[in-house]
């Protein structure tokens, strides 16, 4: 594991988290239990804090950051994701929050104050612009994205399966 110290914060991971030799944490990062971190992944917590949920994994290529304070922006933006989620291969999250049971497709954006409440799915090659509030239980697909459709029941129940399976599958690895 690449973990690195910055600016006296260093990653702080849960327990049976796993976390590929490839991939970079660097910072104020906390990982909650059962979460994993593929290979290629870079989550840099260096200018402000970044938070994952319990049993939420984050595919390979997927790059995590965030947004420091400053005069325009006293806060800066925190990246804030919770449990049950599936992040796809090469997303981008910077400073916004993702909801529980949400997934984000495949080399999906999504910028800095934007919220994807619980139970979206965000579909491949997607981009939420900052600052837009995806509604929970909706398919958005689009650059920028557009509110699609509900979801089904099974897709709603695909959530907790995705978050299962790689649970089932970073157990494996360890």
């Amino acid at each position: 594991m690449n973990i690195r110290t910055f600016k006296n914060n260093t990653p702080t991971l849960g327990q049976r988290v796993m976390v590929d030799d490839s991939a970079v944490l660097i910072g104020n990062v906390t990982l909650g239990d059962d979460s994993s971190v593929w290979p290629a992944t870079v989550i840099r917590g260096d200018v402000n804090n970044i938070h994952i949920g319990e049993r939420t994994s984050i595919q390979d290529g997927t790059v995590l950051h965030v947004s420091h304070a400053n005069n325009i922006n006293p806060e800066g933006d925190a990246l804030m994701i919770g449990d049950d989620v599936t992040v796809g291969h090469r997303v981008v999250l910077h400073g916004c929050t993702i909801g529980d049971e949400c997934l984000i497709g495949i080399n999906s954006v999504v910028l800095d104050k934007a919220v994807l409440q619980k139970h979206v799915l965000l579909g491949a090659n997607s981009l939420v612009p900052p600052g837009k509030v995806l509604e929970s239980g909706y398919l958005y697909l689009g650059s920028p994205v557009k509110q699609v459709r509900r979801l089904t029941e099974a897709e709603l129940a695909y959530f907790k399966y995705s978050a299962e399976h790689y649970v089932t599958l970073k157990d494996e690895y360890l």
